[in-house]
């Protein structure tokens, strides 16, 4: 794997866990305003990041070297409304996928076509988080400041299917 590309997919492990510790903090602020529904959400978001973090971890060992895991920095912990800290989970997906199109640009141009190729699920993933994120916002907005509202959008949240555990992880 050239050197390059192999760095820049140490960054995304490195993004990847960091998503994991944001939504990680997310699930833990919903609890303290008991939406456990959206706690819920948040936690389940927050294992499919460490699924994503999996994923280039065996990518770059199925190609021979090894990873290399950097510090994790703290997330915020604290959004003025569940709103915010939705409005910043769509903000820090945003982020992702511009960092998944930088590695395609990047593999593109250093022509590491099995790359290119692994990250065309994480460019269909990212669609779908982000359309995920806009859903939630949407709602929260339609409803406004109305309790109720948020009690039925909150029951809806805790309906998210629990991730299963990824067979690379089984497998270890």
């Amino acid at each position: 794997m050239n050197q390059t590309v192999l760095d820049a997919f140490n960054e995304q492990i490195n993004e990847e866990l960091y998503s994991a510790y944001l939504y990680l903090a997310m699930s833990s602020y919903f609890h303290s305003f008991n939406l456990p529904g959206a706690a819920h959400w948040m936690f389940v978001q927050y294992k499919e990041e460490l699924q994503h973090a999996e994923k280039f971890i065996h990518f770059i060992l199925e190609r021979g070297p090894a990873y290399k895991l950097k510090e994790i920095k703290e997330p915020t912990n604290h959004w003025p409304s569940p709103l915010d800290a939705f409005k910043a989970a769509l903000t820090h997906e945003k982020h992702i996928t511009q960092c998944i199109n930088n590695l395609v640009e990047l593999t593109l141009r250093e022509k590491d076509f099995s790359s290119m190729q692994f990250l065309q699920w994480f460019v269909d993933e990212q669609v779908e988080e982000e359309a995920n994120a806009s859903k939630i916002i949407d709602d929260i907005e339609r409803i406004g400041n109305d309790s109720k509202g948020l009690y039925f959008i909150d029951k809806e949240l805790g309906n998210r299917p629990n991730m299963e555990p990824s067979s690379e992880a089984e497998a270890n």
